[in-house]
């Protein structure tokens, strides 16, 4: 799992790539974290699902970690791009109705 991430805005835009299983998960959580970390000033969050291969429900953990960690820090996290089969994992989930999708 490739994960990188810009800042144009104030919009921190962070970009996932590759297969989101129990194996990746650990260092895009980390990589996921520091970025946020180090962009507190921004207004919002927006996670890019287009290069996301494979997701299970370790990926559904991950956003809502990731939700979490942006709430307790008062910003709105938003996704986009999600493929066709992960937008109905995420569909299914309900994931949605915590964060919602940016088009």
């Amino acid at each position: 799992m490739k994960v990188t991430g810009f800042v144009k805005d104030k919009t921190l835009y962070i970009a996932l790539s590759g297969e989101m299983d129990e194996c990746s998960s650990q260092e895009a959580r980390t990589k996921c974290d520091k970025l946020i970390e180090d962009n507190l000033s921004v207004s919002k969050i927006i996670i890019n699902l287009a290069e996301v291969a494979f997701m299970d429900s370790t990926g559904i953990g991950f956003l809502i970690g990731r939700y979490k960690k942006a709430s307790r820090l008062a910003l709105p996290l938003y996704i986009t791009k999600p493929n066709f089969a992960a937008d109905k994992i995420l569909n299914l989930s309900g994931i949605y109705s915590l964060i919602p999708k940016a088009e």
